[in-house]
C-alpha cells in the first residue's frame, strides 16, 4: 500500500512543471496549446470548401460555418450567368404615377368640411 502511493507521489513530481525534465521552449508551446492571452479566446468553426469538404478549425469570431467562395471561372457558361442574375438583379421598373384627371369629385363631396 505505501509503495503504491509512493510510485504515485513520483509521477506526479515527474508530471509537474517545477521538475528539470521538461523544458519550456518554443517547441512544447507549439505542439501542446495556445499559452498567450493575445491569442486567447479563439472558436471552433467548421470551414466548408468549394468541392465539399470540411475542416474544423479555430477562428477568432464566433461563427458556425464559413463558406469559402466559389470560382465562377470553372462554372458552365449557363450556370455562371445565372449566379450572376442572382448576384446583380436587374433594376426595378419605374411605376407611373397615378393622376387625378380621370375622378368625379362630385361624388366624394359629401366627405369635406363645410
Amino acid at each position: 500500500m505505501a509503495a503504491s502511493r509512493a510510485l504515485s507521489a513520483l509521477r506526479l513530481l515527474a508530471r509537474s512543471p517545477l521538475c528539470a525534465c521538461t523544458r519550456s521552449n518554443s517547441n512544447r508551446a507549439a505542439i501542446g496549446h495556445l499559452q498567450r492571452q493575445r491569442y486567447g479566446r479563439l472558436y471552433p468553426m467548421l470551414l466548408v470548401s468549394t468541392d465539399g469538404s470540411t475542416v474544423r478549425l479555430r477562428y477568432g469570431e464566433p461563427k458556425r460555418i464559413l463558406m469559402m467562395p466559389l470560382d465562377s471561372n470553372t462554372l458552365p457558361e449557363a450556370e455562371r450567368k445565372a449566379r450572376l442574375r442572382r448576384q446583380f438583379p436587374s433594376k426595378p421598373k419605374a411605376k407611373e404615377e397615378e393622376t387625378f384627371e380621370g375622378i368625379d369629385l362630385d361624388t366624394y363631396k359629401k366627405f369635406w368640411k363645410k
